[in-house]
C-alpha cells in the first residue's frame, strides 16, 4: 500500500503538505505546479488503488466555447455554463473560465484538468496541443476531439426514435422534421445527430415520405426563415406534425407560423428539444424533452475527477437519456 511518506519521499515534499492536499484539506495553500506534482507522484504509486474512497478537489479550468450574437440561441449553453459554476462553487472547487483554447493552452500548468462546453468549432492541431499540456478533459454535449477526451452527452438519437414512436402510436400520418447544421470539426461539416436519427429511422420504417427541413444556425431567426420555407413549399399539404431539434429553433418556426394563421396545435403539432426556460412561455406552451444538465455537470465533474487519478484509463462517451415534458404543442396518445 502506498503512503503518504513514499508519496512525500518521490515529490520532495513534506509529509504535512502531501497529507494536506490529498486529504482535502481547505485551508491548504500550495502552487498548482506544487498541487500537480503530489498528484503526478501519487498516480505513479499507485495511491489510489488503495485509497478508491477518497475524493480530490481538483483545480479546474472551463473552455467555454458559443457564439454569443443572440442570447436565446446560446441559453442551452448559458445554463450549462452556470449549472456548472455553481457545482463547482458547492463543492469549494477552484475553476477559471477560457473562451479560447489558445489562452487554456499557455495557462495549462495551473490546473489539472478542464471542463469543455459549447460548439464552436476548434482546430484539431490545437487540441492535439492542448491534450500534451493538459491531457485530462471531458467534453459535455459535443466532443470535438473524442479519441482525446471524455464525453458526457444527451442521447439525442434515442430522443429522435422516441418522438417518432410517439406521432406514429397517435396515429399520424405525416410527420417532419426541422433541424440545423451540425458542428464543424477541423473544417469538415458534419450533419447533426439529431437529422441522422431521424432520416434513418424513417427509412428503416419504410416512411420515406416525411420531409426534412434542415439548415443554418439553430437561432430563433432561422428557425423563423425555415418556418416561412416550409409554409411556401407545404402550402396545403402542411405534415400533421414537426419534430423540431431544439426551442431556440421552435420559436422562430412558431413566429413564422402565426403570421400566416397557421395554428399550433389545430393545424400542425409541435414537438422540441431542450425544454429551456423560454418554451414555458410562448403561445403555444412547447411540449419539450428535457435534457437534465445539472446530472451531466455532475457526471462531468465525476469523470474528469476519474481521469485525474487514473489519467491512463480509456476515454468514455456516455450516453445521458432525456424525458419529454408535455405541453400544449403536443400531446401524445394517452
Amino acid at each position: 500500500m502506498t503512503t503518504i511518506k513514499e508519496i512525500a519521499y518521490e515529490s520532495g515534499y513534506s509529509p504535512a503538505t502531501v497529507s494536506r492536499l490529498l486529504n482535502n484539506d481547505p485551508n491548504l495553500s500550495i502552487t498548482a505546479d506544487t498541487k500537480n506534482k503530489i498528484l503526478e507522484i501519487a498516480n505513479k504509486l499507485g495511491y489510489w488503488k488503495d485509497h478508491q474512497e477518497k475524493r480530490i478537489r481538483p483545480t479546474i479550468a472551463l473552455l467555454y466555447r458559443v457564439n454569443n450574437k443572440e442570447q436565446i440561441q446560446d441559453e442551452y449553453f448559458t445554463s450549462l455554463k452556470e449549472a456548472l459554476i455553481s457545482t463547482v462553487e458547492h463543492e469549494s472547487l477552484k475553476m477559471k473560465t477560457y473562451y479560447n483554447i489558445d489562452d487554456l493552452i499557455e495557462h495549462a500548468d495551473l490546473f489539472q484538468g478542464f471542463i469543455g462546453v459549447g460548439a464552436d468549432e476548434i482546430e484539431q492541431s490545437k487540441l492535439e496541443t492542448l491534450h500534451k499540456v493538459l491531457p485530462n478533459g471531458v467534453f459535455v454535449d459535443t466532443n470535438p476531439a473524442p479519441e482525446l477526451f471524455d464525453l458526457i452527452r444527451p442521447n439525442l438519437a434515442l430522443t429522435v426514435k422516441n418522438a417518432i414512436n410517439l406521432f406514429i402510436e397517435k396515429g399520424l400520418q405525416s410527420f417532419g422534421f426541422i433541424g440545423g447544421d451540425g458542428v464543424k470539426h477541423d473544417h469538415i461539416q458534419e450533419r447533426d445527430i439529431r437529422a441522422v436519427a431521424f432520416s434513418e429511422y424513417v427509412r428503416s420504417l419504410n416512411k420515406n415520405t416525411h420531409p426534412m427541413f434542415v439548415n443554418g444556425p439553430f437561432s430563433v431567426d432561422n428557425g423563423y426563415k425555415l418556418g416561412k420555407e416550409i409554409l411556401k413549399k407545404c402550402k396545403d399539404d402542411l405534415p400533421e406534425a414537426f419534430l423540431v431539434a431544439s426551442d431556440t429553433l421552435a420559436v422562430g418556426v412558431l413566429q413564422a407560423f402565426n403570421e400566416e394563421n397557421v395554428i399550433v396545435p389545430r393545424d400542425t403539432q409541435i414537438l422540441s428539444i431542450n425544454n429551456s426556460n423560454i418554451v414555458k412561455y410562448v403561445s403555444p406552451p412547447l411540449s419539450s424533452y428535457d435534457i437534465d444538465q445539472q446530472e451531466m455537470v455532475d457526471m462531468a465533474l465525476r469523470m474528469l475527477t476519474s481521469l485525474i487519478i487514473r489519467p491512463d484509463r480509456p476515454h468514455i462517451d456516455v450516453n445521458m437519456n432525456t424525458k419529454l415534458i408535455v405541453r400544449k404543442s403536443f400531446v401524445p396518445k394517452g
